[in-house]
C-alpha cells in the first residue's frame, strides 16, 4: 500500500482532500464494475455456470467493490485525522457485511447453476432430483456457516466484545450449557440436514406418505421439510423428524407403482368375464403401463368374496386415477351384464310344519 500513500500523501491531510480522493476512487470503482459486468454478460452463456454465479453475486458486490476501494484510501490517509479510526471500523464492518453475502449470494448462484443443468419436468427424472435435493441442501447449510462467519469477524473488530466473550466463556459455563440445550433442535436439524443431503431418504418431489398423509416433497430447507399433500395442505416438518421416525417413500428407487382395486361380490358372479373385462377395459386408459394386469379372489366370508385387480403405473397420481377408472369400470360391468352378482344377504325359505307361514 506505500504507492497509494505516496499517492495520497500531497492531497490527504485534511479530510476534505480525503473525501475528494475517496469520490474519484468510488467513481472509478463504479465505472470499472459497470463495464466488467458488460464484459462477462458479453463473454458467458445464459447457461453457463459462471453467469449464474455472477449474475446472483451483482447485487452485493455493486456495492462490495465501491467499499472496498473506500476502505483502502482510509487505510492510506493518515491516521492522525480526526475519527479516522472510526470511520476505517465502520467501514471494515460494511465490507465484512458485503463480503458475507456476496458469498452467500455466490452459493445460490452455484446451486441454480447445477439445478438449471438439470431440470425435474421430464419423464425420468430420478437423478435431477437427487442433484435438486444435494444442491439446495448443502448450498443452505453452507451459508448458514458462511453467515456465522462473518457474524463472527465482525464481533472480532470489537476488542470489548473479544474480552466479553473472553470472561463469559472462564465464567459462565451454566449459561453455555443452557444456551447449548436450547440451541439444540436447531444444530440437529442442521446435522439432519447434512444427513439427508448426503444418504438422501427423501428428494425434491418424492411422494411420500407421512402421518397418513400423501403428498410431496415440495422444498427442503437447511432446517425444515415443505411438505405438500395431494389437496394443497403443506406441512412443515422439522429435518429432524425424518431421521427419527418411519415414513413411507414411494419413489425412493422409481417412480412406478403397483395399485390395487378391491370389490365384494357375490359367490354366483363368473370370474372369467370378469377377468376378460379387466384386461379390455385396462388398455383403453392412457394411465396403464402395459407392465401388469391380474384378477384374483383374495379372501371370502359368509356373504361374499373379496376380488382384487393388479394394474400398474408410472407414478402415483397415474396410479390414483388409474385405479378409480379401473373400479368404477368393474362396477359398471357388473351392474350391466349381471345385476343380480352384487353382494346381498340372503334369507333360507323353511317350511317347519305344513300349518306354519313361510319365514319372512
Amino acid at each position: 500500500m506505500t504507492w497509494i500513500e505516496n499517492l495520497l500523501t500531497p492531497v490527504s491531510s485534511t479530510w476534505g482532500g480525503v473525501l475528494l480522493v475517496l469520490v474519484l476512487a468510488v467513481t472509478l470503482s463504479v465505472l470499472t464494475f459497470y463495464a466488467g459486468r458488460r464484459l462477462i454478460v458479453r463473454v458467458t452463456t445464459p447457461e453457463s455456470m459462471l453467469r449464474h454465479v455472477l449474475m446472483s453475486v451483482l447485487g452485493p458486490a455493486r456495492w462490495a467493490v465501491p467499499v472496498a476501494v473506500g476502505l483502502l484510501v482510509l487505510q492510506a490517509s493518515p491516521g492522525s485525522l480526526p475519527w479516522m479510526d472510526g470511520a476505517r471500523h465502520i467501514t471494515g464492518l460494511l465490507l465484512i457485511g458485503l463480503c458475507t453475502s456476496l458469498t452467500m449470494r455466490a452459493l445460490t448462484g452455484f446451486a441454480n447453476g447445477v439445478l438449471a443443468r438439470y431440470p425435474v419436468d421430464v419423464e425420468e427424472n430420478m437423478e435431477a432430483r437427487r442433484v435438486h435435493t444435494q444442491a439446495r441442501v448443502l448450498s443452505r447449510l453452507a451459508q448458514v456457516v458462511v453467515f456465522l462467519a462473518g457474524l463472527a469477524f465482525m464481533l472480532m473488530t470489537f476488542p470489548g466484545a473479544r474480552q466479553v466473550g473472553t470472561s463469559l466463556l472462564a465464567s459462565a459455563g451454566v449459561l453455555g450449557l443452557v444456551v447449548g440445550i436450547a440451541a439444540r433442535p436447531v444444530f440437529s436439524n442442521l446435522i439432519a440436514g447434512l444427513q439427508i443431503a448426503l444418504t438422501q431418504p427423501i428428494r425434491i418431489d418424492d411422494v411420500l406418505i407421512v402421518q397418513g398423509e400423501w403428498g410431496r416433497v415440495e422444498e427442503i430447507t437447511g432446517t425444515y421439510v415443505v411438505f405438500r399433500v395431494w389437496d394443497d395442505r403443506r406441512l412443515v416438518i422439522p429435518l429432524q423428524w425424518f431421521i427419527d421416525n418411519p415414513f413411507e417413500n414411494w419413489t425412493r428407487t422409481g417412480s412406478a407403482l403397483l395399485g390395487t382395486v378391491f370389490l365384494w361380490v357375490d359367490f354366483a358372479l363368473p370370474l372369467a368375464p370378469l377377468r376378460a373385462e379387466l384386461e379390455r377395459v385396462v388398455t383403453t386408459f392412457p394411465e396403464w403401463d402395459g407392465r401388469m394386469v391380474l384378477l384374483h379372489v383374495t379372501d371370502t366370508n359368509d356373504r361374499a368374496m373379496q376380488v382384487r385387480a393388479l394394474v400398474t403405473a408410472q407414478d402415483a397420481p397415474r396410479m390414483f386415477e388409474l385405479r378409480c377408472k379401473v373400479r368404477e369400470a368393474l362396477i359398471d360391468f357388473i351392474q350391466s351384464q349381471y345385476p343380480g352378482r352384487l353382494p346381498r344377504l340372503r334369507v333360507d325359505d323353511l317350511r317347519l310344519d305344513d300349518k306354519q307361514p313361510l319365514a319372512a
